[in-house]
């Protein structure tokens, strides 16, 4: 079975301007990709090797009848939110995109206790990342439309009584460039306001992942995730968020993760493709036996973005997992018509 090394805990991803490859279970005191010292063979003004990072943080909440998606990106050359709620029993979709070009306000080096907040007419989107209180926080305020009613959100993850083990990885594209990424699952409580409707988010039925990334990702990106989140047969809160991406070792280190009540399990690498292209179904496996899955969309939600200098392509469809898992203690886990997300990324930048 798959196994792989958990490293002591570390400051930051740097250390002597070379960026770690590895993987941990608690979050660095702080991200600056900044400090690598010549990421790239020809010389760069600091303000062009800021421009090549991108960042974004990403949540996923869900009960048992409603999905919620919202993004925060931060790529430089334009930054963005989206945020989709989808009503399972309904099959109703709201959805909100903003793209707004040029720099701007950056994501938090650390996640002790820091904050982004994005304000714009009939916009606001605030993120407060509090380890040291074992939460993370979510705001999110949209005005309607003539297309669209309001949408007032507030969520909050509890990592207390160390319960949540998180994810924590540096992986390298190449010898002096890397990504970073932070996920955690865990219960949510908040409350949802939209076109009326008051829909209270309880602990006990609701689940969260949350991610962090940053990294020198390739001019030309391309990549692929998976999550999901649910309750097995017995009654255990259970969640997977796994990737496919351009990283050059994935065996040893990957951003790939399951949870069964706050027990994390490393997965190894995997395979997500996609036979009839995005809107029919989407297979994952490994070549360990630990992951097989497959997708089946509900709901498509695509964006995209042309700037000439830039180009997003971006396919997030809604639907259903199936097929079975299995954990650090070889315990296969059914996966039975469970909510959550695939995607597929391009993006130019």
């Amino acid at each position: 079975m798959y196994t792989r090394e958990i490293l002591e805990s570390r400051m930051a991803p740097v250390e002597g301007g070379v960026p770690l490859q590895g993987t941990w279970t608690r979050a660095f005191d702080e991200v600056n990709l900044l400090d690598i010292k010549k990421p790239y063979k020809v010389p760069m003004p600091g303000w062009i090797r800021d421009y090549r990072i991108k960042e974004w943080d990403y949540f996923i909440i869900q009960d048992d009848r409603f999905y919620l998606a919202a993004l925060l990106c931060n790529f430089k050359l334009f930054r963005g939110a989206t945020v989709t709620l989808y009503d399972k029993e309904r099959k109703e979709c709201l959805g909100f995109r903003k793209v707004i070009p040029g720099g701007g306000w950056k994501l938090p080096r650390e996640l002790k206790n820091a904050s982004v907040v994005s304000r714009s007419m009939g916009f606001f989107f605030r993120i407060h990342s509090w380890l040291d209180a074992e939460t993370l926080r979510l705001d999110l305020d949209v005005e309607s439309t003539r297309k669209r009613p309001s949408f007032t959100g507030h969520a909050r993850y509890n990592l207390k009584d160390g319960k949540t083990v998180p994810l924590v990885v540096s992986l390298l594209f190449s010898e002096r460039r890397n990504m970073y990424a932070f996920k955690v699952m865990a219960p949510v409580q908040g409350d949802v306001i939209f076109g009326g409707r008051h829909i209270s988010l309880e602990p006990e039925k609701t689940s969260g992942i949350f991610c962090d990334f940053k990294g020198f990702y390739p001019y030309r990106m391309h990549a692929a995730w998976c999550a999901g989140t649910g309750f097995d047969p017995s009654g255990r809160r259970f969640g997977f968020h796994i990737a496919e991406n351009q990283a050059r070792e994935s065996y040893k280190n990957n951003e790939n993760a399951l949870w069964i009540d706050g027990s994390l399990t490393p997965l190894p690498p995997v395979k997500i493709t996609l036979p009839g292209g995005v809107a029919k179904e989407w297979v994952i496996q490994d070549m360990e036996g630990m992951v097989d899955l497959v997708f089946t969309p509900q709901e498509q939600v695509r964006y995209s973005t042309n700037f000439i200098i830039t180009r997003t392509e971006y396919d997030s469809p809604i639907g259903q997992f199936n097929g079975e898992m299995v954990n650090a203690q070889g315990e296969k886990i059914p996966v039975k018509n469970m909510w959550g997300t695939c995607e597929k990324v391009y993006l130019r930048v």
